[in-house]
């Protein structure tokens, strides 16, 4: 019977390494007493929420054009080990509590959340390790049978490319029908068509932060038309194999009370760009719209729940950021019925289960993604079958740092099945 006092932690230690934009980010090793040894790196965003915990960067100028995170290096290397040196890996909650307290504000702005998701990830790592079992089977248990469908984002815009597109995700999203092997095959020789597609039409096929193309377009729809024309040249139906889903991240482009889109050169009120979105919906299979308006319009979410809640999924990110509390408000004024999951607007392994586990109380689909600026850690993967969550989110199948995650649910799915 394996001894549990092999569990304690004995050594915490953080160092600074970078993330896929070639921004700093942390990454933390943890040691067990049993001599365990494993690591987490924490993936930054791009498209921040007003109400996200608190990424601490360092604002000097001379180091990393001000992005260095050396201040959360000293907070995990001087004050977060000394606390938890000796803590037992296999009880995360305890420890994940340590580390709110420790901080002590309502956005883990004292010792910064990228410092304490890195620990949180890392001492949840660990005790996985010492017990012999995968991460997704510590943290879900024997249910953790579920691999999600991926939702792949192959056009970028926004802040994640330089383009002209002012919506920020154009994704495909595979049938459920497909097991996820099926579904990353179909998506990938989509995404492959894509290209060829886009470069007839004189497009460049550079790629963005998440790996989808980031050409100019002629307007915010035409990509849609040409993803559709990109899925039926690759062989599969609109509709039956393949539907299409959008980020919109509309806070990016909401100024004074209206949207402003740039490509189209207009300035919209709310009900404009609902029924932009009922029209594309009613043209387009499009299942799911993301932060389809602004995270401080709330009106906007409401009339967008109401009038096409029963038709697709409506997403909330930055009106959400993964906080119990405001999920929990959310649902009360009627905003959404689905919310995007990052363990980094949140801060702590626990706190972001707690928060899936009431999106499922509520009947809203929990969905897990990933962050603009991602690292080669696939904690998410192991995290979104660990909550047998419906989808994922982690970018095209490009740049090593996306096709990490899928490769660890494709060996996920192998496991589960022979296990079987």
């Amino acid at each position: 019977m394996k001894n549990f006092n092999g569990s304690k932690i004995s050594q915490i230690y953080a160092r600074e390494i970078l993330d896929s934009r070639g921004n700093p980010t942390l990454e933390i090793r943890c040691y067990l007493e049993s001599g365990v040894e494993v690591s987490a790196s924490v993936p930054s965003g791009a498209s921040v929420g007003q109400y996200e915990a608190l990424e601490l960067r360092d604002n000097d100028s001379k180091r990393y054009l001000g992005k260095g995170v050396l201040k959360a290096i000293e907070n995990v290397n001087k004050i977060i080990a000394p606390a938890i040196i000796g803590e037992e890996a296999i009880n995360q909650k305890k420890i994940d509590q340590l580390l709110v307290e420790l901080d002590g504000t309502s956005n883990k702005s004292k010792l910064g959340a990228n410092a304490i998701l890195g620990v949180s990830m890392a001492v949840a790592r660990a005790a996985a390790e010492f017990l012999g079992i995968p991460l997704y089977r510590y943290l879900g248990g024997i249910i953790a049978n579920t691999i999600p469908t991926p939702m792949l984002n192959v056009i970028n815009g926004g802040v994640h490319a330089s383009n002209n597109l002012d919506l920020q995700e154009y994704m495909i999203v595979p049938s459920t029908s497909f097991s996820f092997s099926e579904q990353l095959r179909i998506s990938v020789e989509v995404y492959h068509t894509l290209k060829k597609v886009l470069a007839e039409k004189n497009k460049i096929t550079a790629i963005g932060d998440e790996g989808g193309y980031s050409a100019d377009f002629a307007s915010n729809e035409e990509p849609l038309a040409i993803i559709m024309e990109s899925i039926e040249r690759a062989g599969y139906e609109p509709g039956k194999d393949l539907f299409l889903a959008l980020d919109s991240a509309a806070s990016e482009f909401y100024h004074d009370g209206k949207y402003h889109l740039k490509l189209s050169d207009e300035l919209l009120d709310s009900e404009e760009l609902l029924r932009i979105y009922e029209d594309w919906i009613n043209n387009y299979p499009i299942i799911s719209i993301e932060d389809g308006f602004a995270e401080g319009d709330e009106l906007g979410w409401k009339i967008f729940t109401k009038e096409l809640g029963e038709k697709i999924q409506i997403v909330g990110d930055d009106i959400f950021v993964t906080n119990l509390a405001r999920l929990r408000r959310g649902y009360e004024q009627g905003i959404a019925n689905a919310v995007l999951i990052k363990l980094n607007q949140i801060g702590t392994v626990t706190e972001t289960l707690q928060c899936i586990k009431y999106a499922y109380e509520i009947g809203y689909k929990p969905i897990i993604s990933h962050r603009s600026g991602e690292t080669e850690d696939t904690f998410i993967s192991d995290l979104a079958v660990a909550a047998n969550v419906p989808y994922i989110k982690t970018g095209a199948p490009a740049r090593g740092e996306r096709v990490c995650k899928y490769n660890r649910l494709l060996f996920i799915e192998s496991e589960i099945h022979w296990r079987k």
